[in-house]
């Protein structure tokens, strides 16, 4: 089989590497650029794909007919893409199936930072779904799907590296069945679809009429390597990097800071900007 694959981040890596490892012919990766203004704590797919001899692309802020063209050329059995950030055009998904790893248990949490945002809302359980890709992002048929669990502690970099591998072995497991061409998956529910959008490292400002709970969990959804959590005191802005919530009950609980929403935050770890 050859694919064409758009992928980043670590979770691309490990896809990337699955196929090669499979005997899948890849001759084309296209990946994006690094972000100078973004915290790289992942691999590359780029010096991943040029160590494999793959060629790689390294991709505009938008696809277009020059991209599409370079993958007809190429005739593809099949498109992946594996965190790959843009929107992958229909000109291009017309040209060969199209399968999508996403970083949440569709249809639950389609959109951006799923893993982000289902910490923050206290999820007890994420994963990764294999689904094919169509127009609308993140609603195509599913394939395959792999859990991980969230501990009540976790950040959102720690769930993020259960991830990680829970990609491959979902991809492994869908392999043969796309190869042979069976892969035909199963609709998403829609009524069960939930949708979540980009975070902004404003979006980190704690709102303490919140639960003690609710804002730890912000805090561990957005601390290293995110841009964290803040709150301001006497006009200064303070970085939370680690909390925990205080274990005495009532509406006054010992310890800590007492939030509007019921309990207290201790903070463990902070820093001014």
């Amino acid at each position: 089989m050859t694919a064409v694959v758009f992928a980043y981040s670590s979770v691309g890596c490990e896809c990337l590497e699955e196929l090669l490892d499979s005997g899948v012919a890849v001759p084309i990766v296209f990946t994006h650029e690094d972000d100078p203004g973004e915290e790289r704590w992942f691999r590359s797919v780029r010096e991943l794909a040029e160590a494999r001899g793959v060629p790689v692309i390294l991709t505009p802020q938008r696809l277009g007919q020059e991209e599409a063209g370079t993958i007809r050329a190429a005739a593809p059995d099949v498109i992946f893409s594996f965190y790959y950030r843009f929107m992958i055009p229909e000109a291009i998904l017309a040209l060969a199936p199209a399968f999508n790893m996403h970083g949440s248990l569709l249809p639950r949490y389609r959109g951006r930072a799923c893993v982000n945002w289902a910490v923050l809302n206290g999820e007890a359980e994420t994963g990764v779904t294999l689904h094919h890709m169509v127009a609308r992002p993140d609603a195509g048929r599913i394939v395959d799907q792999e859990a991980v669990s969230i501990g009540p502690d976790e950040t959102a970099i720690e769930v993020f590296r259960k991830i990680i591998p829970a990609a491959r072995i979902c991809l492994r497991r869908a392999l043969p069945d796309i190869i042979a061409g069976r892969a035909y998956g199963v609709e998403q529910d829609e009524s069960k679809a939930t949708y979540f959008g980009r975070r902004r490292p404003e979006d980190g400002l704690i709102d303490w009429s919140r639960s003690a709970r609710e804002v730890h969990n912000l805090v561990r959804a957005v601390t290293h390597p995110f841009p964290g959590a803040f709150t301001f005191v006497d006009g200064r802005r303070l970085f939370i990097w680690s909390s925990a919530v205080s274990e005495g009950g009532g509406s006054h609980p010992q310890g800590g800071i007492p939030c509007g929403g019921g309990g207290a935050l201790i903070i463990k770890e902070a820093q001014w900007e």
